[in-house]
């Protein structure tokens, strides 16, 4: 052992002394730094060093920290045990631990280090092998998994954290300046504040570890796709500026170990904070608007769709899409899934809205959105993708509702023309398009479709014939006197099955020559009459899609 730990009995006085310190601070003689992620490690150690702090490591640890000029010991030399078993077993040793887990305030405890010769680790640095990272891979090896699954090092972490009043314990290396600034500051000292600050980051690392293994364990098997119990950990993305009222605070969370989330590869250029209200509209937007080929716009309010379309140009495609319900587009979330240019930026600063997002756009398409302070302005940097094994869940009293994610697309070969008029292929086009927006609207849900464009939609009414109603009128009212034109020959989309032959014949009499729904109700020959007395074309898609 290095001189500063030769007399182990005046260095365990010294510890009892330390952990009764102002403030209940204590003095950091001996730390033990093993990490994974080597970040920043290489200067944490220089610091402590230069405070006489002495440093015990580990493996590749010990290496990168001799090569910086730092003195070190090894753990083995401290334990009096070689590592065995190709490094699973290194830190898994009874010296180690009581050295973590004696309390200072204890003498018994103190009593028994100095009878062994064991001289107590004040601080722990600690980071963990890369699970979350390995099994992100999507061709990776069962025991690549397996071998990456850290034991000693969550071991020290929750021994050093739950001995906090004496131990301190950092497991991430952006908080390595601010420990060395208070060691500075103090003289060598670590405060109680920042010990049990520190703890909780321990034990929220663990967790989430824990979790991302459990995760993986239950999704690598098919028939443990809703297993027993249900770890999931997540982690801040950031504050939002408000919750779904002004007087509630919120925060956006990711799930550890998911590949993506609502934010990923999303950067801010321009505005505001973004709020509780803009995040589920932006995830109502992406999602939908990830749905589309063709360049296309859509715009979202309280989480339902009230315009969306496709267009042979970005700008043909928002023109369209606002069209269907200016009134409520005013102050939307909008989604594209083509850049912005400079026509579409000035169509979009020529009225309000609160959040943009787009995979990039031209430089003068930008200065002009950018005039306007508040709109939010976001750049998708990269695809969202669906994680494999990715699961809804959706909040209740003292739990959560768990199913699996309705994100698989209908294709037209699974459908069936149910009456005798057969849909033309013009007809086929709007109704997959009417029934692609159809699956994001909430329930009950009613889109009316034409040209590639809504005309009307009818979200979130209790009654089915009530959103053809709502559907129709949100036409006529946009549209005026052009809207019996427009929605002769269009299409009408529903999500799930009409119980009675009312809903479509409404739909019908506004001008709907084709209708696409589930099927499946009990009076499905009713409605099916209906149809083709009136020589109309169904479509049954035999999937619902309901959205509560």
């Amino acid at each position: 052992m290095s001189d500063t730990a030769a007399d182990t009995s005046s260095d365990t006085a010294a510890a009892t002394n330390g952990a009764a310190g102002g403030n209940g601070a204590i003095r950091v003689r001996r730390a033990l730094i093993s990490v994974s992620d080597k970040t920043g490690v290489a200067d944490f150690g220089k610091a402590l060093a230069a405070l006489g702090v002495e440093i015990l490591s580990t493996g590749g640890t010990a290496t990168a920290l001799r090569e910086a000029g730092v003195e070190v010991t090894d753990v083995s030399a401290f334990t009096g045990q070689e590592e065995i078993l190709d490094g699973r077993v290194k830190t898994l040793h009874p010296r180690l631990h009581a050295a973590l887990l004696a309390r200072r305030d204890e003498p018994a405890h103190m009593d028994v280090l100095a009878a062994e010769a064991i001289e107590p680790i004040d601080l722990v640095a600690v980071n963990l092998y890369p699970f979350e990272q390995t099994v992100a891979a999507d061709d990776v090896d069962p025991r690549t998994a397996i071998e990456n699954i850290d034991i000693g090092g969550p071991t020290m972490i929750r021994a050093a954290a739950k001995n906090h009043e004496g131990v301190a314990v950092v497991v991430k290396p952006e908080a390595y300046d601010a420990v060395c600034a208070e060691l500075e500051e103090s003289g060598g000292e670590i405060s109680a504040t920042t010990r049990h600050w520190l703890a909780n980051e321990a034990f929220a690392q663990t967790a989430r570890y824990d979790a991302a293994i459990s995760r993986w364990f239950s999704t690598s098997y098919e028939d443990e796709d809703f297993p027993e119990h249900l770890a999931v950990a997540y982690e801040k993305v950031l504050d939002l500026s408000y919750g779904e009222n002004p007087h509630q605070r919120a925060a956006l969370y990711s799930e550890a170990g998911a590949r993506s989330h609502i934010l990923s590869g999303v950067q801010k250029l321009h505005g505001k904070a973004l709020s509780f209200n803009n995040v589920l509209d932006l995830d109502a937007a992406r999602s939908l608007c990830a749905d589309f080929e063709p360049p296309a716009c859509v715009i979202v309010k309280h989480n339902n769709p009230c315009g969306v379309a496709i267009g042979a140009t970005l700008a043909e495609a928002h023109r369209k899409a606002r069209a269907c319900d200016p009134t409520s587009a005013y102050g939307g979330v909008l989604a594209f899934n083509r850049p912005i240019d400079k026509e579409v930026a000035e169509e979009l600063h020529a009225t309000f809205v609160e959040v943009v997002i787009a995979p990039g756009y031209d430089d003068e398409g930008l200065a002009i959105m950018q005039q306007k302070e508040p709109v939010r302005i976001l750049s998708e940097e990269e695809p969202r993708r669906t994680p494999p094994g990715e699961r809804d869940y959706k909040k209740v009293l003292g739990g959560v509702l768990v199913q699996e994610l309705d994100d698989q697309p209908d294709l037209r070969e699974s459908m069936e023309a149910v009456t005798q008029t057969k849909p033309a292929d013009a007809q086929w086009d709007d109704m997959l398009f009417a029934w692609t927006v159809c699956r994001r609207v909430r329930s009950n849900a009613i889109v009316i479709a034409k040209d590639g464009a809504t005309l009307g939609i009818g979200a979130g009414q209790m009654s089915r014939v009530d959103s053809v109603r709502l559907a129709v009128e949100k036409c006529r009212e946009a549209r005026g006197t052009e809207a019996d034109d427009l929605l002769a020959a269009s299409s009408l989309a529903s999500d799930a099955f009409f119980p009675f032959a009312d809903g479509p014949e409404l739909g019908i009499q506004a001008g709907a020559t084709a209708v696409i729904q589930p099927g499946g109700s009990i009076r499905d020959d009713e409605v099916v009459a209906a149809c083709d007395a009136l020589g109309v074309a169904m479509v049954f898609t035999h999937h619902r899609h309901f959205r509560h």
